[in-house]
């Protein structure tokens, strides 16, 4: 399972030109899911994320969670994160999981994450999507 995380001011999600999903200060994730990943990969690394430091204290130190600053969670699906660009100029993507088993841990994953942060919002699971985003810092973390 691969997460990029980035910390935005505000980030959303549009589907036929229609807002899926919306969120203000926190991170927006792009959420990768792998051929051997399991529901344990996405209790991990649904633990690390809303407990992952990248927020200023009043010393400006990235001391602060997700949860510490009552951030909100734009979480998108991405099996792009598995291109596999090693031969020739046309990835391909055989080391994401199918797109079945995909949407049902990706979907365990967002629901994990709202057990723990308050808003958590998300895109629409194979769609084509179209995202905007405001990046704090910017500030951008990949979590595997």
């Amino acid at each position: 399972m691969k997460l990029v995380v980035q910390r935005v001011e505000h980030a959303s999600v549009k589907v036929d030109g229609n807002i899926c999903g919306k969120i203000g200060n926190g991170y927006l994730v792009l959420v990768g899911i792998g051929q051997d990943d399991t529901e344990a990969e996405c209790e991990r690394l649904a633990a690390k994320l809303v407990s992952l430091r990248i927020f200023s204290d009043s010393n400006g130190k990235t001391n602060l969670s997700l949860k510490d600053v009552g951030g909100e969670l734009l979480v998108i699906s991405q099996f792009t994160l598995y291109a596999d660009c090693r031969k020739g100029n046309r990835p391909n993507f055989l080391m994401a999981k199918e797109p079945k088993e995909a949407e049902r841990l990706y979907e365990y994953f967002a629901d994990l994450c709202r057990k723990e942060i308050e808003v958590v919002e998300t895109g629409i699971f194979g769609a084509d999507m179209k995202v905007e985003l405001l990046n704090d810092g910017p500030f951008t973390i990949i979590l595997e």
